[in-house]
C-alpha cells in the first residue's frame, strides 16, 4: 500500500509504471571516434544533487517538533510550508521533491552531460510512531530512480548514484549476531540484490556482479576519456559497527574489498589514460571514516592524482571542502579536534544537528590557517574534497551545476618523474612519494603504526603539474554555480519559490568568454540561467555572486583559496565562506 501511495503522490503524472526506459547510454566524445552518430553533444557540464529525503509522512501545519508529520506548532513557533520548513530537522515533502526535479527537467537537463547524486533517498528515521522500514526505503529509492530514468536517462544522460546511511534500514548499523549482520558485509546479499534492481537502468551490465557484491562501481560517462566513480561509503563510515574498518589484519573486510577494486579501477583507468571523479555519500574524512578506511582512501588519492579530478560527496547538508592532506598522516592532532566537537551529541546522527556542526567553520579556519605558504606548498600532496549542501531543507534545498573543460587535447599519464620535467621548482617543494615516508618513526619496529596501512602501502605516487587535476586542460573542472530555493515560507501551493544563483566559484569575467558576439559561443553557465546584473559583459567584478574568483578548481585553486581563508584579515571572504556553509541559518 505505501508503495502506491509513494508513485503515485511522488511521481505524479509524469512517470508511468508502464513506460520502458533504456539502460543508459554513455556519450561520445565527437563523431570521428565512432560510426554511430553519438546521442548528444557534450555541454561540458553536469549536476552534483544529493540527500533528498522525501518524505511520504509529511504534513503541511505540522510541528517541527514532531518532525513535521502531526501537531500543531506552539505559539511563535513555525508551522510546516507546503514546500518545506527550511532550517529545520524536517524532511522534504513531496512538492519540494517534484519542485526541484521538475525545474532540473525543465531548465537544466538539456544544457548538461550527466548526473552525480550522492545518496540519501529516503526519509530518516525520527518518528517513533512511524519507524521507518525496509520495504519504506525501498519504495522510496525506487521511485527517485524512476524519476530520475524519467528526467536524464530517456535523453541519454548517464546518472551515477551511490547508497546513502539512509538508504539502508538502520539496524544495519549497530553490532547485532553474525548470522543476521550480513547485509553490510559482501553479497551478493538482500540489499545489493534490490538495488540492483532499482539502479538497473544507471549501473552498466557488465558491472553487476562487483555491484552485488558491494554496492559500488563506476561508469564510463564519455567512453575511453571520462569516469565516474561510485563508492559505498557504508563499508568506511564509523558509525556502521558491523563491519571492520578496514584493518590491515582483515583483508576480506568489505571495506578493503573496496579498496581493492578502487586501485583496480585507477589504474586501469590511468593506463587507458581516462580521467575520473570519485563519488559517494559519507565524506573522506578523520571524522568520518575509520581511520584505517581514511588511510587507505587518502593513499590512494594521492597515488593517482594525476588521473582524479576530484572528490564529490554529500550527506553533511553544509556547503564546504576541505583538503585531503599528507602530512595530517604524521600528526593526528589537527584532523582529531574536529571529531571531539562532532561527538558531543552521542547517540546522534552528525548530518542533522546543527548545532555542533557551527564549530565546523571555525575547525577548518584552523586547519586552512595550518597550511604552509605558497613557496612551501608541494601540491603533490593535497586532494581536495567538495561537499555539497543538501535538497532536504536542513538549511535551504541546493543544487549545483560543475562546468568543465571539454576542448584540447588529452592528458596521457606517464612515468614517476613528470613533476620534474614539468616544474622543477614546484617539484623540490615539501616531500612527496610515498606514504610512509610521512610516517616517519611511527613506521620503525615498534612503532605505533608498524602494523597499519600507513606503514605499509609504499607504492610511489602519481603526480603531475601537467595533469587535468593541476592545470586547465581537457576535463578540467573549471567551477561551479550553485542554486538555492528562498521565500520557502511565504509560498504556497499556487505561488510555488524558484531556484536563484546563490554564488559562482567563477571569476565573472569567465561568464562572458571572448567572441560571444561573433557568434555562438560555449559559456560556462548559460546566459538565461545568470541573474541580470551578471548578464551584462561589462560586469567586472561581483561580491555578492562570485567572492572567490577561481579561474579554475585544479588542486592549486583550491589550495590557494583555503590559504586565503586562512588569513585573519580576510573577514569579508570568511564572512561570506560561512554564509554559504550555512545559508544564514547560523
Amino acid at each position: 500500500m505505501l508503495e502506491l501511495k509513494v508513485l503515485l503522490l511522488f511521481l505524479l503524472v509524469l512517470v508511468r509504471q508502464t513506460v520502458s526506459v533504456p539502460a543508459q547510454i554513455p556519450l561520445e566524445i565527437s563523431p570521428e571516434d565512432t560510426n554511430a552518430k553519438p546521442r548528444r553533444k557534450l555541454q561540458g557540464r553536469f549536476l552534483h544533487i544529493t540527500d533528498i529525503h522525501p518524505d511520504p509522512y509529511y504534513r503541511v501545519d505540522s510541528s517541527e517538533k514532531k518532525a513535521c508529520h502531526r501537531g500543531k506548532p506552539k505559539d511563535g513557533k513555525r508551522a510546516a510550508g507546503y514546500y518545506g520548513l527550511p532550517f529545520s530537522d524536517c524532511d522534504a515533502p513531496f512538492s519540494l521533491t517534484n519542485l526541484t526535479l521538475d525545474f532540473l527537467d525543465r531548465e537544466w537537463a538539456d544544457e548538461i552531460d550527466f548526473v552525480i547524486w550522492t545518496g540519501d533517498s529516503a526519509r530518516h528515521d525520527n518518528d517513533r510512531r512511524h519507524p521507518r522500514t525496509t520495504a519504506e526505503i525501498y519504495d522510496l529509492n525506487r521511485a527517485m530512480a524512476k524519476k530520475m530514468e524519467h528526467i536524464f536517462v530517456r535523453r541519454g544522460i548517464p546518472v551515477v548514484p551511490s547508497i546513502g546511511n539512509n538508504d539502508v534500514w538502520r539496524e544495519c548499523f549497530v553490532r547485532i549476531p553474525a548470522r543476521t549482520r550480513a547485509s553490510l558485509l559482501p553479497g551478493p546479499n538482500s540489499i545489493t540484490a534490490e538495488f540492483t534492481s532499482i539502479w538497473r537502468a544507471f549501473v552498466p551490465f557488465p558491472s553487476y556482479q562487483v555491484f552485488q557484491r558491494g554496492g559500488y562501481f563506476s561508469v564510463e560517462v564519455v567512453p575511453d576519456a571520462l569516469a565516474v566513480v561510485s563508492l559505498n561509503t557504508m563499508y568506511f563510515y564509523d558509525s556502521n559497527t558491523a563491519v571492520g574498518g578496514c584493518e590491515r589484519s582483515d583483508p576480506q573486510d568489505p571495506g578493503n574489498l573496496q579498496f581493492d577494486w578502487l586501485d583496480v579501477q585507477l589504474k586501469m583507468f590511468r593506463d587507458r589514460g581516462m580521467q575520473v571523479w570519485l563519488s559517494g555519500h559519507v565524506p573522506p574524512s578523520s571524522r568520518n571514516f575509520y581511520s584505517e578506511c581514511y588511510v587507505r582512501y587518502l593513499e590512494l588519492s594521492l597515488r593517482y592524482q594525476d588521473t582524479i579530478l576530484g572528490h564529490l560527496y554529500g550527506h553533511m547538508n553544509m556547503d564546504h571542502f576541505f583538503l585531503l592532506d599528507a602530512e595530517q598522516l604524521g600528526s593526528r592532532a589537527r584532523s582529531r579536534d574536529l571529531d571531539l566537537v562532532l561527538d558531543g551529541a552521542a547517540g546522534s546522527d552528525p548530518s542533522v544537528l546543527k548545532h555542533p556542526k557551527k564549530e565546523l567553520y571555525k575547525l577548518l579556519l584552523q586547519e586552512f590557517a595550518d597550511l604552509p605558504g605558497a613557496r612551501g606548498l608541494n601540491h603533490d600532496n593535497y586532494a581536495v574534497v567538495n561537499v555539497a549542501p543538501s535538497v532536504i531543507p536542513t538549511y535551504l534545498p541546493s543544487f549545483r551545476i560543475y562546468a568543465y573543460n571539454s576542448t584540447g587535447e588529452p592528458y596521457r599519464a606517464g612515468q614517476l618523474g613528470n613533476v620534474v620535467e614539468a616544474a622543477p621548482r614546484e617539484a623540490q617543494r615539501g616531500r612527496s612519494g610515498s606514504l610512509p615516508s610521512f610516517a616517519g618513526a611511527q613506521c620503525a619496529e615498534g612503532g605505533a603504526y608498524e602494523n597499519t596501512w600507513r606503514c605499509t602501502l609504499a607504492q610511489p605516487w602519481h603526480s603531475d603539474a601537467r595533469s587535468p587535476s593541476r592545470t586547465n586542460r581537457l576535463w578540467t573542472p573549471l567551477g561551479y554555480a550553485q542554486y538555492t530555493l528562498r521565500d520557502m515560507e511565504s509560498a504556497e501551493e499556487s505561488r510555488p519559490p524558484k531556484f536563484k544563483l546563490e554564488y559562482l566559484t567563477f571569476p565573472v569575467g569567465a561568464l562572458h568568454p571572448e567572441g560571444e558576439g561573433e557568434g555562438k559561443v560555449w559559456r560556462p553557465i548559460p546566459r538565461r540561467h545568470l541573474p541580470r546584473t551578471l548578464r551584462n559583459a561589462t560586469v567586472g567584478r561581483s561580491k555578492k555572486y562570485a567572492p572567490y574568483g577561481l579561474g579554475d578548481l585544479t588542486i592549486g585553486s583550491w589550495t590557494g583559496l583555503a590559504q586565503r581563508l586562512g588569513r585573519a584579515k580576510a573577514k569579508g571572504l570568511r564572512s561570506r565562506f560561512r554564509e554559504y556553509m550555512y545559508m544564514g541559518g547560523a
